[in-house]
């Protein structure tokens, strides 16, 4: 039943991506110049409610806290996410939208898929080796949320606020700048 959800909500998702443009790299690359927001807005509204019904369903039960997993934050991380920001400024794509356009039919979209596959294969061969370097140190402990969760498992930075109030605030901004973006500059 699992992989049928995940097939489900993977097709859902990449007909989302397509359908605000995501898919095409001339649009992600007019957003990183700024010169057109359709899909900032975009970006940033679906962050916004999908935050709200999330800490939404935590505060009235419907979602298990339990099942939150909080990933370690290190420097590599850092180091990563700069190495994909540059990936994504450059071929227009990240993972997500690059397979969406391979979707497409999009024929860039296979070059950068396999060299997506092909960065995969070099980190894991070369993980023995820096496995031990400054990459991998915490940064603030490691796994810590934002805020009180109600998973004693995960320290929070900001501990006299609970979770969903932080989580609704920064929703309503992200729903609220989505609002207020044009969509071209």
């Amino acid at each position: 039943m699992e992989i049928i959800l995940a097939i489900a909500f993977g097709t859902l998702f990449g007909f989302a991506l397509h359908r605000v443009g995501a898919s095409n790299p001339e649009n992600i690359i007019n957003m990183l110049r700024l010169t057109d927001l359709h899909l900032m807005k975009a970006i940033m509204f679906a962050v916004g409610i999908s935050s709200a019904v999330l800490f939404i369903g935590t505060a009235v039960g419907i979602i298990d806290v339990g099942h939150f997993s909080i990933k370690e934050s290190y420097i590599g991380v850092i180091v990563g996410g700069a190495i994909l920001g540059l990936g994504f400024a450059t071929a227009g794509y990240c993972p997500g939208t690059g397979v969406a356009a391979l979707g497409d039919g999009r024929k860039d979209a296979v070059s950068f898929i396999i060299g997506g596959l092909l960065g995969a294969l070099v980190y894991m061969l070369v993980f023995g080796s820096i496995k031990g370097s400054v990459l991998f140190n915490k940064i603030a402990g490691g796994k810590v949320s934002l805020a009180l969760t109600g998973n004693e498992s995960f320290p929070a930075l900001l501990t006299d606020l609970p979770g969903v109030v932080v989580a609704l605030v920064l929703a309503i901004v992200f729903i609220v700048i989505a609002w207020k973006l044009p969509k071209k500059i």
